[in-house]
């Protein structure tokens, strides 16, 4: 059924499960389906509707905010409010928002098994993305039902240990430690920040939001936010039960912090602990989740019951209910209800520089940078890199495989990686020789080692061949063809280059090489090559063009440290891509 349409009659099992309702609604005061992660509540309405058929409203609602609404729906269910002269009865389910947004725009893939008449998302952003993404025809004007600032949140016995040591939260703990200038945290702040899945939670867009936010605009900001995106990815969780429940797991980080609405803070320590989880406040400000209701329903009546039910929502019994739940009242006016000592009395400064439109940007960033990757690494192994850098008896293959193994810990488990080394007369048959075949990181290409250490291992152990010529052109078209060749469709695909940037004319000229890759490179499959070139004597020009011929990009690096800047600098280019200009 196309959205906006209306249904002249209602689908055969539609009606054959409002008559099973009927059935059990005759006999009960009250309801409760229990199966899995869906809750169905009728409260004390049966009799009520037991002379006419009742309107059934079923509402999805996000998983924090799902049980205040159950509850409250059995409430409603009991003040008579009818329509058309039916009673309403409203059933509430517990769904994720993404869940539900892929309902609602039509994908076939992980939705419900039927469109819910309303919704309850942890965001507003997720109904305009909604809108966005075909949902045209939700009705504006949706009401906030609860909201719940984000909290930095962390154990009682850590939170006086920051602040016997003097550290505020604040929203640069969200960017690894490189980007705020030092290797690793201080023992005086988390070692980790751990943050909630931005495609599956709204504290998760909210926080990616104050992350761009925090870094502004242009390419350094680009950099740092792509290293928050790599970071948030390796630590990120699907919910935030899992979030809190794993500050108290102590076998891996020692000071660990999750970003959570304040709510789950509340929720969480509901059961008793010898060391609760107390809520922070970030000292630049916070960013408030708000719970909108919108009505989804396609049938007239359907809808206007749910309007009816989004309407009561609002008023005195039912926020009470939600504030009972800790969450803040929908206009954010009062607070939590027995918030216990954990949640701070005052409430939040919030970070007003963060609009709506930031907060849809910023998921868009995030959609951009957080796909994985498949990417192929060439190392040259030729003669020029057997050459000393900057005059010293450091050579530039030393220092590209420090680089590389620094550069390796950037790629989550679900990246897929290959590496190759390339020079003259390398290979039998070709000028390349397979060191790991392109494919799963965290997988063996054969044996028991998984890729990750076999590349970690060549790091090492790989060396420069004084007496080869550098046949680059020839390994960079071999690779692009390998790389189109393992196309992944929800992948970003990448040819990293790792040279001294030249190549000795034995093989495909520059012109042929360019002409290759202008005419295989497909813009509905884009394979980007991205060269990080060492040392003095690079033909910037002729990689320069490379690059640009796949929307890639060229990097230069003289020291090892560089590579974390150049990586996160190659990374940033899928913000703007496939419109990137060419790197200068």
């Amino acid at each position: 059924m196309r959205l906006g349409q209306h249904r002249a009659a209602l689908p055969r099992e539609q009606r054959r499960r409002k008559a099973l309702w009927r059935g059990m609604l005759a006999g009960l005061t009250a309801v409760a389906i229990v199966a899995g992660a869906l809750v169905v509540v009728f409260g004390g309405a049966g009799a009520l509707c037991s002379a006419r058929e009742p309107v059934l409203v079923s509402v999805a609602a996000a998983v924090d905010v799902a049980p205040a609404v159950m509850e409250a729906a059995g409430r409603f269910n009991e003040t008579k409010t009818s329509v058309g002269g039916r009673c309403v009865l409203v059933q509430v389910t517990e769904h994720p928002p993404a869940t539900v947004l892929r309902t609602l725009i039509g994908d076939r893939a992980g939705v419900l098994r039927e469109r819910p008449d309303g919704w309850i998302a942890d965001s507003s952003a997720w109904i305009r993305l909604a809108r966005q993404q075909g949902a045209s025809a939700l009705p504006a004007g949706e009401s906030v039902v609860a909201t719940s600032p984000l909290v930095f949140a962390t154990r009682s016995s850590l939170a006086q240990r920051f602040t016997v040591g003097k550290t505020e939260m604040n929203w640069r703990m969200v960017f690894p430690s490189t980007v705020r200038g030092r290797l690793t945290p201080t023992t005086n702040e988390p070692d980790v920040v751990r943050v909630p899945d931005p495609s599956l939670a709204g504290a998760g867009i909210a926080t990616v939001a104050a992350a761009r936010d925090v870094v502004g605009t242009g390419p350094e900001a680009d950099k740092a936010l792509t290293a928050f995106v790599r970071w948030a990815q390796a630590g990120s969780a699907p919910d935030y039960r899992s979030m809190l429940t794993a500050i108290d797991d102590r076998a891996f980080w020692q000071r660990p912090v999750v970003i959570v609405p304040e709510q789950s803070v509340w929720q969480h320590n509901l059961r008793p602990s010898a060391d609760p989880v107390v809520a922070l406040h970030p000292r630049e400000g916070t960013i408030n989740l708000d719970y909108p209701y919108v009505v989804t329903a396609t049938d007239p009546t359907v809808a206007e019951a749910s309007t009816a039910f989004a309407g009561w929502l609002k008023g005195t019994e039912a926020q009470e209910i939600v504030r009972r739940a800790g969450f803040r009242s929908g206009d954010g006016a009062q607070g939590p209800i027995s918030r216990g000592p954990q949640i701070p009395a005052a409430a939040p400064k919030t970070r007003s520089s963060v609009s709506a439109e930031d907060i849809d940007e910023a998921l868009r960033a995030w959609s951009r940078l957080a796909p994985p990757t498949n990417i192929l690494v060439l190392a040259d192994t030729s003669k020029h890199m057997a050459e000393p850098l900057k005059g010293g008896d450091t050579t530039r293959i030393s220092v590209a495989l420090e680089a590389a193994e620094i550069g390796l810990q950037l790629f989550p488990e679900s990246t897929h990686m290959g590496m190759w080394e390339f020079a003259d007369g390398l290979g039998r048959i070709k000028d390349y020789q397979e060191r790991v075949g392109l494919g799963p990181i965290n997988e063996p290409e054969s044996g028991q080692v998984v890729r990750r250490s076999r590349l970690a291992e060549l790091t090492g152990t790989i060396t420069a061949h004084p007496d080869r010529d550098s046949s680059l052109h020839d390994a960079i078209l071999s690779g692009f063809r390998e790389v189109s060749g393992e196309y992944r469709e929800e992948m970003n695909n990448a040819l990293l280059v790792i040279t001294a940037g030249k190549d000795d004319g034995k093989g495909t000229s520059l012109a042929q090489l360019l002409d290759a890759l202008k005419r295989e490179w497909k813009p509905d499959k884009p394979v980007q090559v991205i060269v990080i070139a060492f040392g003095t004597g690079v033909d910037r020009d002729g990689l320069g063009r490379i690059a640009a011929a796949t929307n890639g990009s060229l990097h230069e690096a003289k020291e090892p440290g560089e590579i974390i800047d150049v990586f996160l600098a190659a990374l940033a280019r899928r913000l703007c891509h496939p419109t990137c200009k060419p790197t200068p």
